[in-house]
């Protein structure tokens, strides 16, 4: 017979079978508690209050009990030789405890891989019961995920009151993107990102490498193209090392056959002209083949550097489709349109040929290509190819296409809505900082375009969303003043992007535990 029963057995003939039947609907024996000895008089209580964590935790479910709190005994322990050594020895470290492969015993902190199908890649539970802590999931990430929760409520209270947290995210991709391209951001200023962003349960950092202003990652194949400062491949492996430690995918950005200024320079022939000679800026003339030779070497360049399974393209903003008639305006892309596509094919056609040049080489080299949306052009000889990601920020380019078109064809989007999910430095055309408060009270994943979220059918196409940090006018903010600017915003984004209900707590709570929270 185990504890729990006895102490039933004992409390019936005390108090009547009233007693009983109450007491016994409380939750069993957890199978890992079965042989931990009595919790001693010398652990550590935990609080009274219910956890907390930004983002705040999905589902919690109270219990009678003393709680769990950090003590002076408390140790981590997992197997030193298993796959959460790495969580282990992070978490004892931020404690300052003890890490333990001997059984768990009162006070201790446990962690797991424990199949449920709750919770899905990234899901965790986290039970504290009798002066014992266990955190368990089906994978790495999702234990990962569940010391966060821990470490912030420690933090915050402590420890943990008696209960069980079971904790999922709402959507797969939740990240941040960073703008190196128009100002160089240091690679330790970057590591400092990835250490918060792993802290709100993001899982993304996208990185803009490449615009008009710079060119900003080191390159051996075509090293003319590269701006100083610039991040160096081992400053990339570094950061990336870090990423992956932290369960953080890096997804980097070469864009083309727009906002490629930075490269022009250094070939100044590829650059794109119309019939009065003037400059399309930034645009690269994608009727020559030596622009593409020029791009793809790039990406086959940066394929051995980025490991990740995604890679952007880019394809926004190309300025030769701004031309009022851009058949007229460059007779050259229109004649290489035809040449290639046949009569009828037109600039938007070989655009679009370009992007899907493009991700057919990417695909090649083993990743799936995602694109901004305004490079998704409606119509026309050529369609854009079906394998891809589709990155929504704007409805207001020329033949603007709204979100729910791309769900209908099926398309996965990731959401990037301009309106609540950008910083632009120095607010240029109409942009303003977000404080996050608008994020908080009114975003949500399927609010792609506007206010108005997309309806609820297409849910499973939007496979998430980034909060971007863009740097127009580079010198507006320092690097620091952006690290502060974003710190609210990029809260507010993590709870809505791992739980897009209407959260339960005021903006005014919300702010203050962020600021005790602090990382």
């Amino acid at each position: 017979m185990n504890r729990t029963a006895v102490i039933l057995a004992v409390i019936a003939l005390l108090t009547g079978a009233a007693v009983l039947t109450a007491l016994a609907r409380l939750p069993a024996e957890q199978p890992w508690e079965a042989n931990r000895p009595d919790r001693p008089a010398e652990a550590e209580p935990g609080p009274d209050a219910d956890p907390v964590a930004i983002p705040a935790p999905r589902s919690w479910q109270p219990e009678h009990g003393p709680g769990w709190g950090l003590g002076g005994t408390t140790r981590v322990v997992a197997d030193p030789g298993g796959p959460l050594a790495a969580e282990a020895d992070r978490l004892a470290g931020e404690l300052g405890v003890d890490r333990s492969a001997e059984p768990a015993r009162p006070g201790d902190i446990e962690l797991a891989l424990r199949s449920d199908p709750r919770h899905g890649e990234e899901g965790y539970t986290l039970v504290s019961r009798s002066g014992f802590v266990t955190v368990t999931a089906g994978t790495e990430a999702g234990v990962f995920y569940g010391t966060r929760t821990l470490l912030q409520n420690v933090r915050e209270n402590g420890g943990l009151a008696e209960g069980v947290i079971r904790d999922a995210p709402d959507r797969p991709q939740r990240g941040l993107l960073l703008d190196v391209a128009r100002k160089h951001l240091p690679a330790e200023w970057i590591e400092d990102r990835l250490h918060e962003m792993a802290g709100l349960k993001l899982n993304q950092l996208q990185l803009h490498l490449t615009d008009d202003q710079g060119f900003r990652i080191e390159s051996e194949t075509h090293p003319e193209v590269v701006s100083d400062p610039h991040l160096t491949k081992d400053e990339i492996r570094s950061i990336i090392d870090l990423a992956e430690s932290l369960h953080i995918t890096v997804i980097p950005e070469i864009d083309s056959p727009g906002h490629l200024g930075a490269v022009l320079k250094a070939h100044p022939g590829l650059q794109l002209r119309d019939t009065g000679g003037r400059a399309a800026p930034g645009a690269i003339d994608i009727s020559d083949p030596r622009a593409a030779e020029l791009v793809d070497g790039l990406l086959r360049e940066y394929a051995g550097l980025f490991p990740g399974p995604l890679w952007h393209l880019g394809g926004d903003e190309y300025r030769a489709l701004d031309a009022a008639d851009p058949e007229a305006s460059y007779p050259k892309l229109a004649a290489r349109a035809e040449e290639k596509y046949g009569p009828g094919a037109g600039v938007r056609d070989l655009a679009t040929g370009w992007l899907n040049d493009r991700a057919d080489v990417v695909r090649e080299l083993g990743r799936t290509p995602e694109v901004w949306n305004d490079g998704m052009h409606r119509g026309g000889v050529v369609a854009p190819d079906a394998e891809r990601h589709v990155a929504y920020w704007t409805g207001r380019e020329i033949g603007a296409r709204p979100p729910e078109e791309y769900l209908a064809e099926g398309r996965p989007l990731v959401n990037f809505n301009s309106a609540y999910l950008y910083y632009v430095l120095g607010e240029p055309v109409g942009f303003v900082y977000p404080t996050g408060e608008a994020i908080y009270r009114e975003w949500a994943p399927l609010v792609l375009r506007g206010s108005e979220p997309v309806p609820e059918e297409y849910a499973g196409s939007v496979l998430g969303a980034r909060f971007a940090v863009w740097c127009d006018l580079s010198e507006a903010q320092t690097a620091e003043e952006v690290a502060e600017g974003i710190r609210l915003p990029l809260r507010a984004f993590a709870q809505k992007v791992w739980n897009p209900a209407d959260p339960e707590a005021e903006w005014e709570e919300f702010t203050g535990l962020a600021d005790r929270l602090g990382e």
